[in-house]
């Protein structure tokens, strides 16, 4: 049985912490899966992690909707959130718009979109028409031209603020919270003021789950992961390994051997 954001929210209630990893094909949300994580975010980070892009800015909503289908026929348990990427929910019209095309075409069971202020009405809107919205606080990648790639909300007003944001954004009817780049002492106020999930990536240990990157915690990116991001297992490094081997043994003729070639019947 699927995972719902109801059983997300009971499991806040129960004090149960909530792991959450993005995937971006059919294989990786397969595996989570099987690996019983109860939440996959197809995120648009997949513009650099998969497409090779500097920021999350050019990934379009066919992007999205091709990437997270793959992901929902992968995964038969994990709740399968979808980002709504760049200016694709500017307005009522619009957030509609996306959010009807994640769910129909891709089949996600949610969406996640940034920031709050002009957000609300559009996360009422959504919920209004069935569709469960997570947002998304602290540094938004979306924003990265206007805020920077930093830590945010490291002063009092600036925690305040996003602290009334995230309340909003409840209020509104989100189910879940994302915290992104925040000090740690601010994610576990929002947590413990907030009666839906706050999941956190850089946030702290005090956040009711955490996100992370698929490529950051299996090493699948050549240089040094993110602070926020602890490398599970060098994958990239194994896979690296295993080509060179290939390559090895077609340039040395010895690959492929009797057992992965076609024998002649005899008589």
């Amino acid at each position: 049985m699927r995972t719902t954001t109801r059983d997300l929210q009971a499991m806040k209630r129960r004090g149960e912490k909530i792991a959450m990893v993005t995937a971006y094909d059919y294989p990786s949300a397969a595996l989570v899966d099987r690996a019983g994580l109860p939440v996959i975010l197809v995120g648009d980070s997949l513009g650099m992690v998969v497409h090779g892009h500097g920021t999350t800015l050019p990934v379009s909503l066919d992007d999205m909707v091709r990437h997270a289908a793959a992901v929902v026929r992968g995964a038969e348990s994990a709740l399968v959130v979808g980002d709504l990427p760049f200016l694709t929910y500017a307005t009522l019209e619009e957030a509609v718009r996306a959010a009807g095309r994640m769910m129909q075409e891709a089949g996600v069971q949610a969406v996640k979109l940034e920031g709050a202020g002009a957000m609300i009405p559009i996360v009422e809107r959504l919920v209004a028409l069935g569709v469960p919205v997570m947002g998304h606080l602290g540094y938004t990648p979306q924003s990265t031209n206007v805020i920077g790639a930093r830590a945010q909300a490291k002063d009092a007003e600036a925690a305040q603020k996003l602290l009334d944001d995230a309340l909003a954004l409840e209020a509104a009817g989100a189910f879940s919270v994302v915290l992104e780049l925040v000090p740690k002492a601010l994610g576990e106020k929002v947590s413990q003021a907030l009666t839906i999930p706050v999941i956190g990536i850089g946030a702290g240990v005090g956040c009711d789950g955490q996100v992370q990157v698929w490529h950051d915690i299996l090493g699948l990116l050549p240089g040094k992961p993110p602070r926020h991001a602890k490398v599970y297992a060098e994958i990239g490094e194994a896979i690296e390994k295993a080509l060179k081997a290939y390559r090895d043994e077609v340039a040395a003729g010895t690959f492929p051997t009797d057992a992965q070639s076609v024998a002649v019947k005899k008589g």
